[in-house]
């Protein structure tokens, strides 16, 4: 099974979440081993971020990167950060993009709709390219657990293949009448059909706080589901019953994407966050003898990417 990067460049415009600047992204195609490389392009001298675990900076209601050249702001009042890249990422992880240059004009990535679907879209609009090189997976080989003080928990084990667990718990109305447990046996298909649609939430209770600390200021009910202290904000209610812990496996595969490779293993987490996921990502790179990189041929794969038709 080899790399793959997009076949032509393309372009979308919108506004970030958290900090409601508007920005246009362009995703252009990269070379094999490059990696997901984010840029600046806003900059006085644009600024590079390779994903990798290690470049995750704040993880407070979504996954922001940072430059480690860059301490403080860039000399322009500009922080050299780019915030919630989690949904693109998952996106990535969903279609098995392994090398892509992403310039954007603000500090944030578009939230679209509030889910990956907008990104998928985007992404088989250019059309899928596959490269000369094996795509290489990152192989679980021996347990990994990290856990918080507010009974949170996230784990990695060996298995053949890509599963994710989760479950969630949040004191709410709408929440007990939900599934709040959901298992993704992962593959594009499954991907596509199960959690790319599933969108972004917030309490309305926290409005207030957030925009005290510079968070939300893009949110509307265009772009994620709202709750009230009796339930779903959203005329159009929820896209699916289980929406919530949909969106929660759908931030997890971006998050873990982090790694720049695709998983052969099974995570689990119950109450985990952006936090957790990428503590759990530095605990494995801690532990070398709990993983190994590992190449597959197109019949041995033990996860199927199809063919990345636009649904």
């Amino acid at each position: 099974m080899n790399q793959r990067t997009i076949a032509n460049q393309i372009k979308a415009r919108g506004i970030g979440l958290h900090t409601g600047h508007e920005s246009v992204m362009t995703l252009k195609p990269a070379p094999e081993n490059s990696g997901i490389v984010f840029r600046r392009v806003d900059l006085e001298c644009p600024i590079d971020f390779k994903v990798t675990p290690e470049i995750v900076g704040e993880t407070t209601l979504c996954t922001t990167i940072v430059n480690p050249d860059f301490q403080g702001d860039t000399g322009d009042g500009v922080n050299a950060k780019i915030a919630t890249i989690e949904h693109l990422m998952s996106a990535l992880a969903g279609i098995g993009i392994d090398n892509l240059l992403i310039e954007l004009t603000s500090d944030e990535v578009p939230i679209m709709d509030g889910s990956s679907s907008d990104f998928i879209f985007l992404l088989q609009s250019a059309g899928i390219e596959i490269q000369s090189k094996p795509k290489r997976f990152v192989k679980i080989i021996d347990t990994v657990r990290v856990e918080n003080e507010k009974g949170g928990w996230a784990e990695f084990k060996p298995f053949d293949g890509y599963r994710l667990n989760f479950s969630i718990e949040f004191d709410h109305p709408a929440f007990q009448q939900t599934a709040e447990s959901m298992t993704l046996e992962f593959s594009s298909t499954a991907y596509f059909k199960e959690v790319s649609r599933a969108r972004t939430f917030g309490f309305m209770k926290d409005m207030e706080m957030l925009r005290a600390r510079n968070l939300g200021l893009g949110a509307s009910l265009k772009n994620a589901i709202g709750l009230d202290d009796q339930g779903v904000m959203n005329d159009e209610g929820l896209r699916n019953k289980d929406e919530f812990v949909r969106h929660k496996i759908l931030d997890a595969v971006g998050d873990l994407y982090m790694l720049g490779h695709p998983i052969v293993g099974e995570f689990t987490a119950h109450k985990s966050g952006h936090a957790l996921n990428n503590q759990l990502l530095r605990a494995l790179l801690a532990n070398p003898s709990a993983y190994e990189l590992v190449e597959y041929s197109d019949q041995s794969a033990p996860i199927n990417y199809g063919s990345s038709k636009v649904l």
